[in-house]
């Protein structure tokens, strides 16, 4: 069995509303699909989850003219699900790495990530003539950027793939610099300055990247 791992680039004009809306909000780091039922040809209900806080992000949804109806579940940190029950006909750009990955034989692994800087995160697993028809079939319909296919392995997906790319850059800088030395060698204040950023942001940055990192080892059970 043979996994793919990809990065679908889209330009703006293509991208859904609501994944430009992440890309537009410093405050979102991405909105992952969790589950999607077709029910008709242009009907399907499907599951996200948002990281990022309710508002403003509901206010925008809602003005989403293809929603028939949703509901929101907060979590207890800035994130929530997202029920969406849609009717609309699926956009050329989605309709095309969509199709792209429906070879015999291939199953998407949820969840699919549309990410802050733009890009679509996809993995799948299946035979290897399944992985390089889609490979091959994607790269003619998209810029498609392939990052990582080889034999899958249990345990292989890891803490760092729920990372935003700005969550890894700002966990890598706190380490070179000391930030989690028993000491303290560095300060946040020091990390903020090494990613341009408030100490704020820093901070906001490292706590996401450690819940995700705890959470990914506590939902893996003992050891």
């Amino acid at each position: 069995m043979r996994y793919l791992e990809v990065r679908i680039h889209q330009p703006p004009d293509q991208r859904y509303p609501m994944h430009q809306f992440i890309v537009d909000h410093d405050e979102y780091d991405a909105s992952r699909l969790l589950y999607n039922q077709r029910y008709e040809t242009d009907e399907y209900a499907v599951l996200f989850y948002v990281d990022g806080p309710r508002e403003p992000y509901e206010s925008t949804f809602e003005e989403v003219s293809s929603v028939f109806d949703y509901e929101l579940a907060p979590c207890r940190d800035e994130s929530f699900y997202l029920y969406v029950h849609v009717r609309e006909p699926l956009t050329d750009s989605v309709r095309m790495y969509a199709t792209a990955f429906e070879q015999p034989g291939l199953i998407v692994i949820p969840p699919l990530e549309y990410r802050s800087d733009g890009t679509i995160r996809l993995r799948a697993i299946g035979p290897d003539d399944a992985i390089q028809a889609a490979v091959e079939d994607a790269a003619e319909r998209m810029h498609v950027e392939v990052q990582s296919v080889g034999d899958y392995r249990a345990g292989r997906i890891d803490a760092r793939a729920d990372l935003t790319q700005r969550q890894y850059e700002a966990v890598s800088v706190a380490v070179d610099c000391g930030y989690y030395h028993a000491t303290r060698d560095a300060s946040l204040e020091d990390v903020a300055d090494r990613l341009d950023c408030s100490s704020g942001t820093a901070g906001e940055l490292l706590r996401r990247a450690e819940r995700t990192v705890m959470q990914a080892l506590v939902d893996g059970g003992p050891f």
